[in-house]
């Protein structure tokens, strides 16, 4: 089994993990120009500390609503060769996001085989679709099968959606179920509703319980907004933003400072209601788009999330 440096720090409950989530470049961009904007990323991140980097696989989505989709998709460069290049850059751990209900088991077989021995990728989030509508090639529970018979050992995270508790009641359930198919980490949607987020762990740390397990670690994302479409744009993503907080955003002198002290408050509420369950955390930071103040924006609210949680996990230890 290779060791995983991204197992190691995932593994101690004691250290937050802090990670950067970014997009390949767009698929019509000169292989030469996407080095170039990694280490135009890189160079943002280097007053930073964070520990790793977590790479999407961005799908079209448009069969998970009707409503139309704020910026147009655009197909990207493949998750993983943008993986590998930063992770050759960088040398921290790069998580690798996978789409799996496009291709049948042969085809992610051979995407995983490629992934290990091409582009040294050994951290993945499989990706189920975006709804049951359309054809769907590959289950993510076929998936999880798939990779668990492939020769190679790869660090297995899932995807969590508050939104799917509020509407089901049964996310935790899918947390117990996708870690007993191996996945050690989960990351988050972008959280705009403390709430359900709080009401998701909460459920999960009690299910844990009856079981005696231990919970495996959650990853919150957050992600600035400093405008309108922004906003729109979030909530086609399925993110639920409640009707308070984007009436603050939009009416604020300074939406872009307005959203990072509500993913700041709301961030405060989430540690203050689910520490104390021992569910080891840590941050994604992500800007939505390619606006620079937002890119900057989310540097900020890196810097002020990383803080709070390394505070709460000081005074715990007291």
């Amino acid at each position: 089994m290779y060791n995983s440096k991204l197992k190691n720090i995932t593994t101690d409950p004691k250290r937050g993990v802090y990670f950067i989530g970014t997009t390949p470049p767009k698929k019509d961009t000169d292989l030469e120009l996407v080095s170039g904007i990694a280490d135009k990323l890189l160079s943002r991140l280097d007053e930073i500390e964070y520990d790793g980097l977590i790479v999407y696989d961005i799908q079209d989505e448009t069969s998970r609503t009707d409503k139309p989709r704020p910026f147009p998709f655009k197909y990207t460069h493949d998750s993983r060769l943008y993986s590998k290049l930063l992770h050759d850059k960088v040398n921290k751990p790069v998580i690798t996001y996978k789409s799996v209900s496009q291709r049948d088991a042969s085809d992610f077989t051979a995407w995983l085989s490629d992934a290990w021995h091409q582009f040294s990728v050994r951290d993945i989030v499989l990706v189920g679709s975006p709804s049951s509508e359309g054809e769907i090639k590959l289950s993510l529970n076929d998936a999880y099968k798939t990779l668990s018979d492939h020769p190679q050992d790869f660090y297995l995270g899932g995807v969590t959606i508050a939104e799917r508790h509020v509407a089901k009641g049964n996310e935790h359930l899918r947390l117990r179920n996708k870690q007993e198919q191996g996945c050690e980490y989960f990351i988050t949607q972008a959280v705009y509703n403390a709430q359900a987020t709080i009401d998701l762990l909460t459920r999960y740390a009690s299910e844990c319980k009856q079981q005696g397990v231990q919970p495996k670690r959650v990853i919150l994302t957050f992600s600035p907004c400093g405008s309108a479409k922004t906003l729109e744009f979030i909530e086609w993503l399925g993110i639920s933003v409640p009707e308070a907080t984007s009436l603050r955003i939009l009416e604020a002198d300074n939406p872009l400072k307005e959203s990072l002290q509500i993913s700041r408050n709301n961030f405060e509420q989430i540690l203050q209601a689910v520490l104390p369950f021992n569910i080891p955390l840590g941050l994604n930071i992500e800007s939505l788009t390619n606006r620079k103040e937002e890119i900057d924006a989310a540097i900020l609210l890196f810097k002020l999330l990383k803080a709070t949680l390394d505070l709460k996990l000081a005074e715990s230890q007291l």
